[in-house]
């Protein structure tokens, strides 16, 4: 689009002859049509970077359609020219979730997620699955090696708390059941140290605490 923005538009077909979901198992046909528009972290003068995505997934699972999407938003703002230039930044994210009493498959499947898909933690199961989370971080370069710092908060929520939500229609069972899964606000701060020591080495160290919901306390006591 310009020479800092741009947009991507693509495809991505799955074909899975036996899938699993809280409805059942059958044979999983799914498209997925997405887009981003993304302008990088500044770097010479102050300014504001994006990354928004957005993807729609239909398809079908055994006799039932699938009808799935998710949104995702990253947006920050670097004072390049300020001590350690710092970076301010807050994600945000919604995936819809599966309601049992349709013949429609509305869970977004993310396809190969890499486990720690919201942050530093790997808590919240494989990716952004019936899922609402809200990411503020401030990120920061020390003077010298280019070593950056950064501190992380991460909301995150599932199941019933979606239902009760303006998102009521398109998002409903969390994975996991109805059961056991319940209202959750779950919190994940989080420290990261990475720094480029040379063209060939890349060191990245990870501190983080998870305070759980109730959604995740009455999972784990129904697993045990």
């Amino acid at each position: 689009m310009t020479k800092t923005i741009t947009l991507d538009a693509y495809y991505l077909g799955l074909d899975r002859k036996t899938a699993s979901f809280n409805r059942g198992v059958g044979h999983e046909v799914r498209h997925t049509l997405g887009a981003r528009l993304s302008r990088p972290i500044a770097e010479g003068n102050p300014g504001w970077d994006f990354d928004d995505e957005a993807l729609w997934q239909f398809g079908s699972f055994g006799s039932a359609n699938i009808r799935a999407w998710t949104v995702a938003s990253e947006t920050g703002y670097r004072f390049t020219t300020a001590p350690l230039k710092p970076r301010f930044s807050a994600k945000a994210d919604i995936s819809s979730g599966d309601d049992p009493r349709t013949n429609t498959l509305g869970t977004f499947n993310p396809l190969f997620p890499k486990g720690n898909y919201f942050g530093v933690l790997a808590t919240a199961g494989p990716g952004p699955i019936n899922f609402i989370d809200v990411h503020p971080r401030v990120e920061a370069t020390l003077p010298r090696g280019g070593v950056t710092v950064s501190v992380d908060w991460i909301f995150q929520w599932a199941g019933e708390f979606a239902r009760r939500s303006v998102f009521r229609s398109w998002i409903s069972d969390y994975p996991g059941g109805e059961k056991v899964m319940r209202a959750s606000s779950d919190t994940v701060r989080a420290r990261k140290y990475a720094g480029q020591a040379n063209r060939h080495l890349w060191f990245q160290a990870d501190y983080g605490i998870f305070t759980p919901g109730n959604s995740s306390e009455r999972v784990s006591q129904a697993a045990t």
